[in-house]
């Protein structure tokens, strides 16, 4: 198995790099278009093949493909990923970039395709989902991972090559970006501020990005595994409670300001991955559980802070 993937350097992708090197069987090449500021992944870059090119360089794509010839693609990588940029209307050349890299590695000889789609494809839903929920995204980012899923799997199908594609709900863990939720609360709260937070009556599901990964190598592995799935923990509890583990496992003294940031006109309430189609498929089930990821996310943040 050869395997390409793209995203090697992100949160989710760092995290899947690290499984596929441990699986016994696979050689890995992965597009990191600056190795030295890859800082997740500096001590995997001399165990795989690095490739040192850019999403959008299609001449070097083209090269380096050709010459590897993965059978496997898995498709990470996105840029605007943080909320500030999920409206961005320069969301479409990340759908772009996604479509011309499978058609690359489609011609390179890849039969399988394995992507990371978004809960927010479904757009604003108020109950626990399945793979049958209509899709409604309402920001730019949910249309484009919609557009990019509908598209490579036409590709896949017109090419006789396997699609999968993982719609992935809120993930969670060691060296997230910041601006999340648990990396904010636990570095607010580590700093001794009070975060201000609303009621927090919502019920979300969060996955920790190990078994994220686990998952997205156990969908890679199994043949079985083709169209979409949902990815997530299959547990929405009460954003409140999480918010307290948090705080607990800094210091159950500390105060929290519930209450002091209004919902939003369009709050979702209920945000909850019905995960049993890919656990079918793969026989793949989330092992870590907030009650020992949360505390294994905030003992990082206490060794490094914001920075790495």
């Amino acid at each position: 198995m050869k395997i390409l993937l793209t995203g090697a350097s992100g949160f989710v992708g760092s995290y899947v790099l690290r499984e596929l090197v441990a699986q016994s069987g696979v050689e890995v090449a992965a597009l990191v278009r600056k190795p030295a500021e890859a800082w997740r992944i500096r001590d995997e870059l001399p165990r795989i093949r690095v490739l040192p090119v850019g999403l959008e360089d299609g001449e070097g794509l083209e090269r380096v493909l050709g010459a590897y010839r993965p059978s496997h693609v898995v498709h990470l990588a996105w840029s605007g990923v943080l909320g500030r940029n999920r409206n961005d209307a320069s969301q479409h050349v990340n759908v772009f970039q996604s479509m011309r890299l499978l058609d690359i590695a489609l011609r390179s000889g890849a039969r399988h395709f394995i992507g990371l789609g978004s809960q927010a494809e479904y757009g604003p839903c108020q109950a626990r989902i399945d793979e049958a929920t209509p899709t409604a995204p309402t920001t730019m980012y949910g249309a484009a991972k919609l557009a990019a899923c509908l598209m490579a799997s036409r590709l896949c199908e017109a090419s006789g090559a396997r699609f999968a594609w993982l719609r992935l709900f809120s993930s969670y863990g060691p060296q997230d970006s910041p601006e999340w939720m648990i990396p904010y609360l636990a570095l607010k709260l580590l700093h001794r501020e009070r975060p201000a937070v609303t009621a927090a009556e919502q019920r979300w599901d969060y996955i920790y990005v190990e078994d994220a990964a686990a998952a997205v190598v156990a969908a890679a592995r199994s043949d079985s595994a083709s169209g979409i799935f949902n990815l997530g923990s299959g547990t929405a509890p009460r954003l409140r409670d999480i918010i307290e583990t948090v705080r607990d496992a800094i210091d159950p003294t500390l105060p929290i300001g519930f209450g002091e940031v209004p919902y939003r006109p369009d709050q979702v309430m209920h945000l909850e991955a019905d995960i049993s189609r890919l656990a079918g498929a793969t026989g793949w089930r989330p092992q870590v559980e907030l009650s020992r990821g949360i505390p294994r996310t905030v003992d990082w943040y206490r060794k490094h802070d914001a920075g790495h």
